[in-house]
């Protein structure tokens, strides 16, 4: 079954290999060809196809790729964020009251929940989602959410080391040994990355190597939580474990900007967290300028980024990040596939994925240029 995507008013193809950031072409059409894209070129010129789509002169871009997202748990946080808003510090500890809630949630509960969570995503221009476990922090609870998260992606990742839950409050080296052991054997066949929030209140640097050594070792690919409450040596742990994305990154030293650069680890920034923490935001120029890879992503949870909006993140990524229209864009969808070492993803070109968004817009910069309005007319998935 093909489909030609005709009238294409401005196409965002993010092909490397038209020399340009966005590589845009205007008065486009694309052809899709059993989930495939078979064809990009002029309006009006596309060969023939079992369907088409006349889009009116509307802005095309790639599906958003959100490669950082906590949608499997159960529970509210909302006292927490109005405490916030309020003046109070955020801290990681509340991770622990979403375990508390997530634990006694039936299966079907969390099905429910990430059903909802992963349908708000697809409706805003979503097409890819990495989703973490984190709220269980025993190996069946951790099992059971991945097991969950693998019914909506094959991003799966496991995060077993979000924090050290309650009842190994006195033994965090006992914790990092059951992650480590137990635990990595029963969800490493269930997961495609393993993750390690490294910061003040949650793992240091010497357990997260151990942590993610020992998932590499069972071949799963490294990410890490990294500079989100402030400056550690995650950042270059990550970079020296050619982990694929260190993320949140709103405290960084020189060195680490240094070893980002120099490097093939892709810096996630989740501007949602700093909007609902009021912590300063991340500074997304000054990773750019030194040529650092940089993403985008909601990291959706219910404590510190309530949101499943990638266009809310690249207004806020454009507002307060520094970046351009252009960059926060490619940030969201090629920035996120670079994140999931991903290159079927997050470009419109000849042999990818037919991930693509119609926006009823005539151009991309309305993603922030209306904030807070839907601006997706269609999507499509494959």
């Amino acid at each position: 079954m093909s489909t030609v995507i005709d009238n294409i008013g401005l196409l965002v193809t993010n092909d490397p290999e038209q020399g340009e950031l966005t590589a845009e072409r205007a008065n486009a059409a694309v052809v899709i060809d059993n989930g495939v894209i078979s064809w990009v070129g002029d309006a009006g010129s596309a060969p023939d196809a079992d369907d088409r789509l006349d889009v009116g002169g509307r802005c095309v871009i790639p599906g958003f790729v959100d490669s950082h997202s906590h949608v499997v748990f159960a529970g509210d946080r909302s006292d927490e964020f109005v405490a916030r808003m309020a003046g109070e510090e955020y801290a990681a500890g509340g991770i622990r009251r979403t375990v508390e809630a997530t634990r006694a949630a039936s299966d079907a509960e969390l099905a429910r929940n990430a059903t909802r969570l992963v349908a708000e995503m697809r409706a805003q221009g979503t097409t890819t989602v990495e989703i973490k476990s984190g709220y269980g922090l025993t190996s069946i609870d951790e099992a059971r959410s991945l097991a969950i998260a693998g019914q909506f992606t094959t991003e799966t990742t496991f995060l077993g080391a979000h924090v050290v839950p309650a009842e190994f409050a006195d033994d965090p080296a006992g914790y990092v040994e059951l992650v480590t052991g137990t635990m990595l054997d029963l969800c490493a066949p269930l997961s495609k990355w393993i993750d390690v929030f490294c910061d003040d209140g949650a793992f240091d640097v010497d357990q997260a190597r151990a942590i993610l050594e020992a998932g590499i070792d069972r071949g799963l690919g490294a990410r890490l939580h990294g500079g989100q409450l402030g400056t550690s040596g995650a950042v270059q742990l990550a970079v020296e474990l050619d982990a694929a994305s260190v993320d949140h990154c709103t405290f960084l030293t020189d060195e680490d900007v240094a070893a980002l650069a120099g490097g093939n680890t892709v810096a996630t920034l989740l501007p949602g967290v700093e909007f609902s923490t009021r912590q300063p935001y991340p500074d997304a120029r000054r990773l750019m300028d030194a040529g650092v890879t940089v993403a985008i992503a909601s990291d959706c949870n219910p404590g510190s980024s309530y949101t499943s909006s990638m266009s809310f993140c690249i207004a806020l990524a454009v507002r307060e990040l520094g970046m351009t229209t252009a960059e926060a864009l490619w940030a969201a969808t090629a920035g996120g596939a670079a994140a999931l070492r991903r290159e079927d993803v997050g470009v419109l070109a000849e042999g990818k994925k037919a991930d693509l968004v119609v926006l009823d817009a005539p151009h991309y910069s309305y993603l922030a240029y209306r904030p807070g309005v839907p601006q997706v007319q269609q999507v499509f998935k494959a």
